[in-house]
């Protein structure tokens, strides 16, 4: 609920029991009602319900309750009409965003979908609102789907292993896929689907068991992760090799939030073309580091020399501030 609408339901709630606490009072006070007969005459004259009084009122007790009648009937229909009206601004709002979402997913190109908003899910989701890509949450608990939106994300609740919920999400027009729900047969499920939509998708995933990750490549998933396979490698490299682990730990998340590392694909339309490496170090003029160039042939150099040569289709791997990445990119791209 909005925080507007919050505060509303606050003063609502705080009128009508200055108004309960200053009847009660008045009656105890004036005619020595005992604490409970004053706040029911308190409350049978504000309601307007029209019951006889509890004992008849003194002169000063009619004065008292006839003040308490124009302000308390008053408040009651402003409390009245106030949640009357926000009843149906909160029906209307409902409407209003899923139309709205509806709108914005209709919109969607090139996006991702993240299927599941667990753990694995929400850091996915964390670093591609890092990269600033355009991403879609799929999950059929409502709880995840409402803790994605509070923050801002764009989901919705649904069955991301039936075919109208990939759909609904933009399967047709998206760029990525991640299955990350913690079933390794729904997984499968959501690779099968999504690849007879769009056999152009590229799609990842995670596996709880080795002996599924083949299955899963079989289905069409480009990459397979196992995380506990990762874990177990990290955990040993982090006492063999600890610099190594602790210089890759740097340069994914601590480097800053202006330098990163990216893969630009060179476009045959781009001022690259045919270029060597050390032409265009010296036609970009920037501090972008090139630290691998992923050849379309699927050979990759590492730390290439200047003399390399860089085609179409070629991948360069990276790192330096965002500005020289898109400046590199827009050379390689054209």
């Amino acid at each position: 609920m909005p925080s507007r609408l919050i505060r509303r339901v606050i003063v609502i709630a705080g009128l009508l029991g200055f108004i309960l606490i200053l009847g009660t009072s008045g009656f105890q006070l004036i005619e020595g009602y005992s604490w409970f007969d004053g706040f029911y005459m308190t409350l049978t004259t504000i309601t307007t319900v029209g019951y006889q009084e509890v004992r008849p009122l003194s002169h000063a007790g009619r004065i008292f309750n006839s003040f308490l009648i124009l302000f308390g009937v008053t408040a009651m229909f402003l409390a009245v009409g106030a949640m009357t009206q926000t009843i149906i601004e909160l029906e209307l709002q409902d409407g209003y965003g899923k139309r709205r979402k509806r709108r914005m997913i209709e919109n969607l190109h090139d996006h991702f979908i993240v299927c599941g908003f667990g753990r694995v899910g929400r850091n996915a989701c964390d670093e591609f609102e890092r990269a600033k890509a355009s991403f879609l949450v799929i999950d059929r608990n409502e709880e995840r789907v409402a803790k994605a939106v509070n923050t801002g994300k764009l989901a919705i609740v649904a069955d991301a292993t039936q075919d109208d919920s990939l759909r609904q999400a933009g399967v047709l027009r998206a760029k990525g896929l991640i299955a990350a729900l913690p079933s390794d047969a729904e997984n499968l499920f959501i690779i099968l689907s999504a690849k007879a939509l769009n056999p152009k998708l590229t799609v990842v995933t995670r596996v709880s068991e080795e002996e599924a990750g083949e299955k899963l490549r079989r289905a069409g998933a480009d990459t397979v992760l196992t995380p506990y396979t990762m874990a177990g490698r990290q955990l040993a490299d982090a006492l063999l090799r600890p610099h190594v682990v602790e210089f890759l730990d740097f340069a994914r998340s601590n480097i800053g939030s202006e330098i990163t590392m990216e893969e630009v694909c060179v476009s045959s339309n781009g001022e690259s073309s045919r270029r060597t490496l050390g032409e265009l170090l010296k036609l970009r003029r920037s501090g972008a580091i090139v630290l691998a160039i992923r050849k379309q042939g699927g050979e990759t150099i590492f730390n290439p020399s200047s003399e390399v040569e860089i085609s179409a289709g070629d991948f360069l791997i990276v790192m330096g501030e965002r500005s020289s990445l898109q400046e590199l990119e827009q050379i390689l791209t054209g």
